[in-house]
């Protein structure tokens, strides 16, 4: 098998038996994205000569007996995290020129275990997105059909994957960009559980929602990652001090006696019925394996988009006002005031997503419509927290559809915002009650990728993963890549 086609798991077997260096690895995929990137648009910064020396390291610690559990693995970083000596844009003009002088703390952790990074991945600007057409780079394109979106915003990490560019990518998530994007691209990505992977060094977008996590190709990958990346963090103010358990062990357990809640309002009208059925097929394999069906309710969920739409701008207005033209980032020439250097600055480097997230956000926290919106949409996503609380009750995991659809043509929502914020309506309510969730590759519509949402209890990745990965021993949807990057 060549090395672009193998998993995580299968590349630190074949390195560890020899039969090829990280040098031969790193320069192979450098290689492959230099030849196919360009239908794709999948990185805003290619780190070819880092990623060399990086694989250099790691094949001279290996001959000396030495190096850490991801050493000579190649993985690419989603360009919200800052890399110490690397351009870290988030999709902005505002940030097209900020070199960070420090790394993210996944990015030191990852480095510290010898990941070799190829690059920075495109996403949609700040974060703010379904669909990665937001980025001031231009859209990514869908490897299953070039013509649709890879969603978003973690839309160039999971173009990367599918596309073997790299066996895995790291993304966040502050309301399905994580999930949504694997979805629509047959990839496996997860969203740990809020406080679980340290925020540090992750510009942020909405703080109280954002969750670093990986995409990758299997489940167990992606267990291999999140082993690495979780834990406590001094450094970070909602990063809490729990153990984390060893993520690959568990996986290899049965599912047999595992509550599968099924959630009575995720299959509404507003779900795609091809995509239902992908999705109800997979939730037949896992009681095939011995999990057991309970059906729940969660009444207030058709409240997350709203909910979100007032949460997630309130904290984005607070977050991005540092970028004003004065400290970093992109500065209006010729300004003819301080007042109107901070006006001209926001106004051309911010895209009209972000503005339009950052008007929002300030009107819901301006005297007079606290209460009513932001106050408001704060007791809302407890009601919704509340929900999900007595469904664990009586479940283990939640599974359902990720997305309402297989991907959409570029262009078929942007100017509908509405619409393209309703495609993360699986995906929010995880975000607002900080729980783990992931998305994992159930089959296709019309060749399209198609994704079964799994939500897990607080701080209980373990269980998700392991249901995603005796599922995936049974079927083999997160095999297949697409024709033209095979």
């Amino acid at each position: 098998m060549e090395m672009h086609a193998q998993t995580l798991t299968e590349l630190a077997a074949g390195l560890e038996k020899g039969d090829f260096t990280s040098l031969e690895l790193t320069q192979a995929l450098l290689d492959r994205i230099a030849a196919h990137n360009d239908k794709l648009n999948a990185f805003i910064t290619v780190t070819a000569d880092e990623a060399l020396a990086a694989a250099t390291r790691a094949d001279t610690a290996r001959s000396k007996g030495g190096g850490g559990v991801l050493n000579g693995l190649p993985i690419i970083h989603k360009d919200i995290f800052c890399t110490r000596g690397i351009k870290t844009t988030c999709g902005s003009k505002m940030l097209d020129n900020f070199i960070s002088p420090y790394d993210a703390t996944v990015v030191e952790r990852l480095a510290d275990a010898g990941a070799v990074v190829l690059g920075k991945a495109n996403m949609d600007e700040f974060a703010m997105g379904s669909s990665n057409e937001t980025s001031y780079f231009g859209p990514v394109r869908n490897p299953w059909n070039l013509e649709c979106s890879p969603g978003g915003s973690s839309g160039g990490s999971s173009a990367s994957v599918a596309a073997r560019f790299a066996p895995a990518a790291t993304g966040t998530d502050t309301g399905g960009s994580i999930r949504q994007p694997a979805a629509l691209t047959g990839t496996v990505g997860i969203k740990p559980t809020y406080g679980r992977v340290s925020r540090y060094g992750m510009i942020a977008f909405a703080s109280s929602l954002d969750q670093a996590g990986v995409i990758t190709r299997s489940s167990e990958d992606a267990a291999r990652l999140l082993g690495v990346m979780a834990g406590f963090d001094e450094r970070d103010s909602t990063s809490i001090d729990q153990p984390v358990p060893d993520y690959l062990a568990g996986i290899a357990h049965s599912i047999k006696g595992l509550r599968v809640g099924i959630v009575r309002e995720h299959f509404d009208a507003g779900l795609e019925e091809e995509t239902g059925k992908k999705v109800k097929e997979a939730i037949a394999v896992l009681k095939a394996l011995g999990a057991t069906t309970v059906e729940v309710s969660l009444p207030n969920l058709n409240l997350s988009v709203p909910t979100y739409y007032v949460v997630a701008p309130a904290e984005c207005s607070s977050n991005l006002s540092r970028f004003d033209g004065v400290r970093f980032g992109y500065r209006a020439e010729n300004a003819e005031d301080l007042l109107d250097l901070y006006c001209r600055s926001r106004g051309e480097g911010f895209g009209d997503e972000v503005k339009r997230r950052i008007m929002t956000g300030t009107y819901v926290l301006s005297a007079g419509y606290y209460d009513a919106y932001y106050l408001k949409a704060q007791r809302v996503r407890k009601l919704i927290a509340d929900d999900f609380r007595k469904a664990f009750a009586e479940v283990d995991v939640i599974a359902g559809p990720t997305a309402p659809s297989p991907a959409f043509k570029l262009g078929d929502k942007v100017d509908d915002p509405i619409q393209m914020y309703l495609n993360d309506i699986y995906t929010i309510g995880a975000n607002l009650a900080g729980l783990p969730a992931m998305s994992v590759p159930c089959g296709f519509v019309d060749k399209l990728p198609v994704g079964l949402h799994l939500v897990g209890a607080h701080f209980d990745e373990e269980t998700l993963l392991r249901c995603a990965h005796q599922y995936q021993q049974e079927t083999d949807w997160h095999t297949a890549c697409p024709e033209a990057f095979k």
